[in-house]
């Protein structure tokens, strides 16, 4: 598979300094250490001191320039969740179907072990206020999304919980739009009921159609328990696609692990309100 190059830039944050020296030192030594990707280039900015941020009083950052498949690349991403990523690359890359389904496996798999410590990332507003889309298109429709628009095919199976099979149907369907996906097929299956919440709990399989940056957000935020690219047998991605990839990864990544922070500065916030009230 082709290289492609990028240069990471990622943050550390602390209210400790030696903590956050070693945190960054530490992360420097990974990326050193990664054996399928080349670090060209690895530089550490000096320790800025913010005396009037009570939580996270240092600041810090990391700036690499890396090699690496696109593979590797959308696992580094989500691994180190960069604050921004920059892509150098001004060639495409030619991956087959069954090369792309396999990457985007390990993208589910990577971001359901973050889902599973962090929470949910697909949020949507009220749905009620958004139409049903059309579910079903004909051969001629789904050759003209692919061949002119650049469009994949691809299924998509998910585990997820609602009251009753219409809202399931209805919800699920509209949120998936809203992503920007065209509907082929949407089957679902019961499988229980919550002990806990009373929602039943449903098998979806569905065949949606979508750019390749809509299918990697998809995989992202609902890390799915299976996914098949069906077609085009080759896909290609574009320079200016595979750093709305990178950066959507990187974007996801960092807005989970970063949870924690928000609800602490949060906290303190709520906390300062109070006292001055």
């Amino acid at each position: 598979m082709e290289t492609i190059e990028a240069i990471f830039y990622i943050e550390g944050l602390s209210n400790d300094r030696k903590a956050l020296e070693s945190a960054m030192a530490q992360t420097v030594e990974r990326l050193k250490s990664e054996k399928e990707a080349k670090v060209k280039d690895i530089r550490v900015e000096d320790i800025l001191e913010d005396p009037e941020n009570e939580l996270m009083r240092y600041s810090g950052m990391i700036e690499a320039r890396i090699e690496a498949p696109f593979d590797v690349m959308a696992d580094l991403a989500i691994r180190y969740a960069p604050a921004a990523i920059e892509v150098l690359t001004t060639s495409k890359v030619e991956l087959e179907a069954e090369k792309l389904t396999k990457i985007l496996g390990g993208v589910s798999y990577l971001m359901s072990q973050l889902i599973d410590r962090f929470g949910a990332l697909a949020a949507y507003p009220q749905l009620d206020e958004l139409e049903e889309p059309k579910i079903g298109y004909s051969r001629e429709e789904i050759e003209s999304m692919i061949l002119e628009d650049r469009m994949v095919l691809y299924r998509f199976v998910v585990e997820t919980f609602s009251k009753d099979e219409e809202t399931l149907k209805r919800d699920f369907s509209k949120a998936l739009a809203y992503e920007g996906c065209r509907i082929n097929k949407f089957i679902y299956k019961e499988q229980g009921t919550s002990e806990k919440t009373g929602l039943k709990y449903f098998l979806v399989a569905t065949e949606l159609i979508s750019d390749v940056e809509t299918l990697f957000q998809l995989t992202a935020k609902y890390s799915p328990v299976a996914i098949e690219v069906v077609e085009p047998e080759i896909v290609d991605i574009t320079p200016a696609e595979i750093q709305g990839v990178l950066s959507d990864l990187a974007g996801f990544s960092y807005e989970l692990v970063s949870r924690p922070l928000k609800a602490k500065v949060l906290e303190k916030e709520n906390t300062s309100f109070r006292l001055m009230r």
